[in-house]
């Protein structure tokens, strides 16, 4: 972001976004959460209220016509939204983790300047493609390659999971830089609908998060040279597309799971109105345990955002080790507590949050949770994590 929109946004009113947001999931997103799931659909509802109220742009600087929001804002946003419907909340979050990408790396480029500009206008959904069959999980590496030929940016990539690419409006893509480089050595492209070819080549049925319809395709895009962002993808999934992930990820996974105690504790509440005065219902001293647990993992997921505001105050802290093990640690740890949470929530509600057809059903929200540990494999994570300790000297302190 150039001096004068950095100024812009100083300047402006910030938004409240998480306001915004848990409306969004009380009213649109969580009565519909249900049917997303059970079809397998894509949360238009929820969506829609969000293009509405402008949240697809809300990070886009107050400049360029966004609403100027930050991290901070964007992770309470999916908190909010995880809340009400885990599908919508990571909707929100893989369309802002693209949207940082092109706002943090685009800045010296008249083309995605522009984009933005029409991005918080006319509230376009981004998707992206990161992976393909040969590589597969490993975002950080790419078989596929553009070509320049005539003043044309050309790409086929096959057997990648590209999430709701029938809603989307533009896909971010990575590739190898030309067809002879090496895979590692990637870009990222900005591709419209309109310069797509999708081929859908495998369907999205699986045991949660369901309404994301992350089907797999063959991709062909024909798109213009200025459309690549003008920095190596290596420096944008270190600065800018890990954290975000990981950060709006774990907001929503705690959303996720604040939804499933907030059940648990209804259940509770019911039957205590039920009990003899005086009388504990029997979960009451689980609930109590879920509730700390549910704490540390707010409390990680707001050191992480202060973190990152920090880090990106100074460029040499977002390579940093130190930097990468706190992000990847972040993930790990918040997509097993989710599930470990949201099953003692379970127990405290019994067999009535074991149904599928109660008040107090937390089957969706479980087995949403569970799709956390496999988004970017956390043995992976926690390979990469590893080979990273062995460099690394701690110098953390309690208080920075």
């Amino acid at each position: 972001m150039n001096a004068s929109l950095r100024a812009a946004a100083l300047a402006a009113p910030r938004p409240n976004l998480a306001d915004t947001a848990r409306r969004i999931a009380r009213e649109v997103a969580a009565p519909n959460a249900d049917a997303v799931d059970r079809d397998g659909r894509f949360p238009h509802e929820a969506v829609a209220a969000m293009r509405q109220a402008g949240l697809l742009g809300a990070a886009v600087p107050v400049a360029l016509g966004g609403l100027g929001a930050s991290i901070a804002d964007i992770a309470a946003a999916c908190y909010e939204l995880g809340q009400g419907c885990g599908n919508a909340a990571m909707v929100f979050a893989m369309h802002q983790i693209q949207v940082a990408c092109i706002l943090r790396h685009g800045e010296a480029s008249a083309w995605h300047q522009g984009f933005l500009r029409r991005l918080a206008a006319e509230q376009l959904l981004l998707a992206s493609a990161t992976t393909e069959a040969g590589p597969g999980g490993d975002v950080r590496s790419s078989e596929c390659a553009v070509t320049n030929d005539s003043g044309r940016i050309a790409l086929e990539k096959e057997g990648c999971v590209i999430s709701y690419a029938a809603e989307a409006d533009a896909v971010l893509i990575t590739a190898r830089r030309h067809p002879d480089a090496p895979p590692s050595d990637q870009v990222l492209l900005v591709a419209e609908k309109a310069q797509l070819n999708l081929q859908q080549v495998a369907s999205w049925d699986t045991l949660g998060m369901r309404g994301t319809c992350s089907e797999t395709h063959r991709l062909v895009a024909d798109t213009a040279p200025e459309q690549l962002l003008p920095v190596p993808y290596a420096v944008m999934s270190a600065e800018t597309m890990l954290p975000t992930s990981h950060i709006t990820w774990a907001a929503l996974w705690t959303g996720i799971t604040t939804g499933a105690v907030a059940r648990a504790r209804a259940f509770l509440r019911d039957r205590a109105r039920k009990a003899p005065p005086g009388a504990t219902p029997p979960g009451a001293p689980r609930l109590a345990e879920t509730l700390a647990q549910l704490q540390l993992m707010r409390a990680n997921v707001a050191e992480a955002v202060h973190r990152y505001e920090a880090a990106m105050r100074e460029t040499d802290a977002l390579s940093s080790i130190s930097f990468a093990l706190a992000m990847n640690a972040l993930k790990t740890g918040t997509s097993s507590m989710a599930v470990q949470v949201i099953g003692q929530a379970m127990l405290v509600a019994g067999l009535s949050g074991y149904r599928n057809n109660t008040p107090y059903s937390l089957g969706r929200h479980l087995r949403d949770a569970h799709s956390a540990a496999l988004m970017i494999s956390n043995d992976r994570i926690l390979g990469n994590s590893a080979a990273l300790l062995t460099a690394y000297r701690s110098d953390e302190r309690l208080f920075a």
